[in-house]
């Protein structure tokens, strides 16, 4: 079962990412934020592919990396062990009763369990690093 199976609002990047889902290895991890509102966790992190069926402003601007934020509310636990500047990191999502997220890098290792997930955010941007 794939990961979109278990947020709320699949319906984004399933337009965009036309030939199936994106995988969450290896992803490039840029902020962990946690919110007292809900409680809530967000993730922003950076997928690996482009998608097949860019926004047409996306391709004008040359944006080749698509941006995610997941957001997890209704926090019950959260644990995060280390944290560095550059994490790649193995992300995956279950849903046996409550949510359970699990991020894994050499560097850090996150894990939670909360009553819902959903995509918070879709961006892209021009990767410098990704153009070589």
């Amino acid at each position: 079962m794939s990961w979109l199976n278990h947020v709320a609002n699949p319906t984004g990047l399933e337009n965009i990412y036309t030939e199936g889902t994106p995988s969450l290895s290896g992803v490039s991890l840029h902020e962990v934020r946690l919110v007292r509102d809900g409680p809530s966790l967000i993730l922003r992190f950076d997928l690996n592919r482009p998608p097949q069926n860019p926004p047409k402003k996306w391709i004008t601007k040359g944006f080749n990396t698509v941006q995610l934020e997941i957001t997890l509310g209704g926090i019950h636990e959260v644990r995060l062990d280390g944290f560095t500047t550059t994490i790649r990191a193995d992300i995956s999502l279950t849903k046996p009763d409550l949510v359970t997220l699990k991020a894994n890098s050499a560097g850090a290792r996150i894990s939670a369990t909360a009553d819902a997930a959903f995509l918070s955010k879709i961006s892209a941007y021009c990767n410098e690093d990704e153009t070589h």
